[in-house]
């Protein structure tokens, strides 16, 4: 694998990366999309995309967008794999804020081979999430299953710890940081507003309010319920 990942220019590795992040929900990434976040003119994506489906590596589904295949999802992951790991170890040895560590990863991840990889993994402890709370694809290629759920898809009344920032804008990763809304901390769902209102969230600290649409990157794992009792 890390031979055939040699073999692809960085433009290829990043689109593929931005596919698979873009298509997790299990819609194909639309042109405008792709093309948005690899800051590129649709026409430009465009031709891309149809070279990746002439190398088997993307579907196209006309007027839908592109899907990886089974071979673009393997690259893709050991990419991402990068990615995360770098982003564990900009902080872990650089010291930079979690805020400022995608564009540096981003820049870094088409360039280590695999024993640069091997190394960042065993100096940063073999680490299963980024800052982020994103999951880290094993060494092979995949994907282990976690329990996060989206917040705002809870009851309220619902408490559990962050396990993820669903989220790489530079802005609101600062902005959650500030709230200390980040992984590994205490949540617990206090209300929802109807119809896409304000969302109350409290945490050990302090009771606030966020908008929708941040508070819908927020995934935690939810305290399991008592068990019954043992008398």
């Amino acid at each position: 694998m890390d031979t055939e990942i040699r073999s692809l220019n960085d433009a290829t590795l990043h689109y593929l990366d931005a596919i698979y992040r873009l298509s997790e929900d299990g819609e194909p990434a639309t042109t405008n999309t792709i093309a948005e976040k690899l800051g590129v003119t649709p026409s430009g994506a465009s031709i891309m995309l149809k070279r990746l489906a002439d190398r088997k590596l993307v579907q196209l589904k006309p007027y839908k967008g592109a899907t990886l295949t089974p071979q673009g999802v393997k690259i893709a992951l050991r990419t991402i794999r990068r990615h995360r790991l770098l982003e564990v170890f900009l902080i872990q040895v650089m010291g930079f804020k979690w805020h400022e560590v995608d564009k540096h990863a981003h820049a870094l991840e088409t360039v280590i081979d695999q024993e640069f990889e091997d190394r960042i993994a065993a100096i940063t402890g073999n680490p299963s999430r980024c800052p982020h709370g994103h999951v880290i694809p094993t060494r092979d290629g995949t994907l282990p299953p976690v329990p996060d759920v989206k917040l705002v898809a809870c009851p309220p009344g619902t408490s559990g710890v962050i396990r993820c920032i669903d989220t790489d804008n530079v802005e609101w990763l600062e902005y959650f940081g500030q709230l200390g809304l980040m992984p590994g901390a205490r949540v617990t769902l206090k209300s929802i507003a109807p119809y896409g209102g304000a969302v109350t969230v409290s945490t050990p600290r302090e009771t606030m309010t966020l908008g929708l649409q941040l508070a819908e990157l927020i995934l935690i794992e939810p305290d399991k319920p008592a068990g019954p009792s043992s008398k």
